[in-house]
């Protein structure tokens, strides 16, 4: 159950660092918001507004509480493997992994076949320009970098599930960076306060609101159909290195998105700012740390969370702290007995799990939220 660290604030995380707090009763102070801002059990501080926070607006939206990577989320795939099926090392996969589904920053590919998927995803509102309609078409289908990876998994029967993580790549950064920008400079010449400037809004029914509806619907589905053409790629691979095998279901959801929602007989914009939707029958992923568990739930539809919950374990650290405190070493030690990119591990110390909250807290904190389907243990893990 929640708790209320601030006025209009309600929390659902047992373990939250208190400039976090600080950060979301900003949010929740604010004049557009209709309703108290709820916090997930993963919230931590973000740019603006908190990551891991759910925030109800009336006729406005705040450009940075979406973020900058519109549409990130996860894929989860189910398929008929089972722990037996799967050979005494992962390693062919890993190679074929690599080359199939480029990871890093500004990583792309060239695939003739993106154009007939983008084609049907159409153009963002704002015009791009010549070198971004090449990064669009190259970086379709690509993991990019920081917690993005790819996993396969077992659950409590054994049963395999491939999992992935991404969003929408450097289009979507720009383009929220872009509104963003545009945001903020509406308010500085409305001349309206705010505590954060990273909280600027945009107002509904204005050219400006619009443009940003159009470009954040077009990165959100821009997102969905490159995780979902991941998701296919992974599972052909696996499927040849395995040698048989078939796709039960997927689950294919965002956690950084705003849509309108009716919550006490009001029309909302509901951003979640690494939160997924959890209503009633929804199904969501809920991955932990490198090393972790990650959880298949279904949603519970609790409307104090406004139908949300966790995206994730959340950090504890900042990424310069973890890798001023931990170390490759240690890093390995968790990542014993899985196959994984082993010789990047002084890159990935950053991401190590003791840079997270306990996962399985998390879950604890968030029981009125959602229900567990499955608990997921990785055997495989590629980071972008």
């Amino acid at each position: 159950m929640p708790n209320q660290p601030a006025p209009n604030l309600l929390s659902w995380a047992s373990e939250i660092d208190e400039h976090a707090v600080m950060q979301a009763a900003r949010t929740a102070r604010m004049r557009i918001v209709s309703g108290h801002v709820a916090l997930m059990p993963d919230a931590h501080v973000g740019i603006g507004a908190t990551v891991g926070s759910v925030i109800p607006t009336e006729g406005a939206i705040i450009p940075a509480a979406v973020g900058v990577d519109i549409g990130c989320g996860m894929v989860a795939t189910e398929t008929t493997l089972t722990a037996a099926d799967l050979p005494d090392t992962l390693e062919a996969l890993m190679r074929l992994v690599e080359r199939r589904i480029p990871a890093g920053v500004g990583k792309g590919h060239e695939d003739p076949s993106v154009d007939r998927a983008l084609d049907e995803l159409g153009r963002p509102h704002t015009a791009l320009t010549g070198k971004q309609e090449t990064t669009v078409a190259r970086q379709f289908g690509t993991l990019g970098s920081g917690n993005h990876f790819v996993e396969v998994c077992l659950d409590e029967r054994e049963r395999v599930w491939t999992v992935l993580h991404s969003g929408s790549r450097g289009i979507g950064n720009q383009l929220a960076t872009r509104h963003i920008a545009d945001a903020k400079k509406l308010m500085k010449h409305q001349a309206v306060g705010l505590e954060d400037p990273d909280l600027a809004y945009l107002v509904q029914s204005t050219p400006e609101f619009d443009a940003y509806i159009a470009d954040m619907l077009w990165s959100q589905h821009y997102a969905m159909a490159s995780r979902a053409r991941m998701d296919k790629v992974l599972i052909n691979a696996l499927f040849r290195v395995v040698g048989h095998g078939t796709r039960v279901r997927t689950i294919n959801c965002h956690h950084n998105f705003t849509q309108i929602e009716t919550h006490d007989d009001k029309q909302l914009w509901i951003t979640r700012k690494g939160a997924i939707k959890a209503d009633r029958g929804d199904e969501g992923v809920i991955p932990g740390s490198m090393g972790t568990r990650s959880y298949i739930v279904s949603g519970r539809g609790n409307p104090l969370s406004y139908n949300s919950c966790a995206h994730g374990a959340g950090r504890r650290m900042s990424r310069s702290r973890a890798k001023r405190e931990l170390s490759a070493t240690s890093l390995k030690a968790a990542m014993r007995g899985r196959t994984w990119n082993a010789d990047r591990a002084g890159a990935l110390v950053d991401e190590h799990p003791e840079a997270y909250k306990p996962i399985d807290r998390v879950m604890e904190d968030q029981k009125d939220l959602v229900t567990v389907q499955h608990t997921l243990r990785q055997v495989f893990n590629y980071k972008g």
